[in-house]
C-alpha cells in the first residue's frame, strides 16, 4: 500500500523565498547607487564651496579647496560678489589657453579694482604680458633707493595682493628689475644683488601671510637687462626700477597635443591677438 505524500518536497523549495529576497535587496541597492550618481552635482559643488569658505574664514586650511572639475568653466570671481575671488581650477586639469586668458582677465579686473589708488598714483600697473598677468610695483611706491626692504606703509597693500593671489591656483614668479645705473654699497655689490634681494624679500612677505604655498612661488633677479622703457631718461629709468609679480598660466604639457610646448606657444599666440 502506497503511503500518502508528506510536505517534505515543499520544504525543499523554501530556499527560493530567501533567494528572491536577496535578489530584491540587490536590485534595490543598485537602484540607490544609480540614483546617487545622478544627484545634482551643482548643489554638491555649492555645498563643498560653502564648507571651504567657512574653513578659510576660520583660518583653517588657508589654501582654497578644489572645485569639482565639472565646474572648471565657471567664472574666476563670483557673479554675486565680483570682488571675492574663487578658486581657479588647475591641478591635474589642463585648461585651454583661451580659457586661461579669460580667467586671467578676470583676475586683472579684480586687481585693478583692488589697487585703484596705487594705479592712479602711477606706482602700480596691471597688464597682460607674454608669460601671464603682470602686476608691476614701481620702486618709487614701495622701496627707498638702493634698499631691498619695502616701505612699512606698503605692507598692508602687499598683504592684500598676497591674499587675493592666494585664492587662485596659478603660480607666482616675483621678478626684481633695476635701471642701468651701477650700484656698489656695503649691502649690494651690483644691480644683480639688489634686484634679487627685492624679489626674495617680497616672496618672504607673501609667504608670511600664509595665503600662498611655497611651492607656488619663485623669484628671479634680472638687474637692468629686462627694461620696459629707455634708460636714457629719468622717467624711463624710474619705470625700469620695479618688481614684477607675474601670475603664470598653466603651461603643463597637454598630452593631446603633438607638440610638447603647444600650451605655452598657444598662450603666446592668443596674447598677441
Amino acid at each position: 500500500m502506497k503511503r500518502p505524500e508528506t510536505g517534505h518536497s515543499s520544504n525543499r523549495e523554501r530556499w527560493l523565498v530567501s533567494y528572491a529576497d536577496f535578489i530584491t535587496l540587490l536590485f534595490a541597492f543598485f537602484v540607490v547607487l544609480y540614483a546617487s550618481s545622478k544627484a545634482d552635482q551643482q548643489k554638491q559643488a555649492q555645498v563643498a564651496q560653502a564648507i571651504d569658505s567657512a574653513f578659510h574664514a576660520l583660518g583653517i586650511f588657508p589654501e582654497a579647496g578644489r572645485i569639482p572639475s565639472n565646474l572648471k568653466n565657471m567664472s574666476v570671481y563670483s557673479k554675486d560678489q565680483p570682488i571675492s575671488p574663487m578658486t581657479i581650477i588647475m591641478g591635474e586639469d589642463v585648461l585651454a589657453p583661451a580659457q586661461v586668458k579669460q580667467n586671467l582677465e578676470q583676475v586683472q579686473q579684480h586687481m585693478q579694482q583692488l589697487l585703484a589708488d596705487q594705479i592712479a598714483q602711477h606706482t602700480v600697473s596691471v597688464q597682460m604680458g607674454k608669460d601671464g598677468l603682470v602686476i608691476s610695483l614701481r620702486e618709487a611706491g614701495f622701496f627707498h633707493s638702493g634698499s631691498a626692504t619695502p616701505d612699512p606703509q606698503t605692507l598692508p597693500v602687499l598683504q592684500q595682493i598676497a591674499q587675493s593671489l592666494g585664492r587662485t591656483r596659478y603660480d607666482l614668479r616675483i621678478e626684481g628689475h633695476t635701471d642701468n645705473l651701477p650700484i656698489h654699497t656695503a649691502e649690494f655689490d651690483s644691480n644683480w644683488e639688489l634686484s634679487s634681494a627685492r624679489a626674495t624679500r617680497l616672496a618672504r612677505i607673501f609667504l608670511a601671510t600664509g595665503a600662498i604655498m611655497p611651492s607656488r612661488i619663485s623669484t628671479a633677479g634680472y638687474a637692468q637687462y629686462h627694461p620696459v622703457a629707455s634708460n636714457d631718461t629719468a622717467a624711463g629709468r624710474a619705470q625700469n626700477r620695479r618688481v614684477d609679480l607675474v601670475i603664470v598660466p598653466q603651461t603643463k604639457v597637454n598630452l593631446a597635443m603633438p607638440d610638447g610646448d603647444a600650451t605655452r606657444a598657444d598662450w603666446h599666440r592668443i596674447t598677441d591677438e
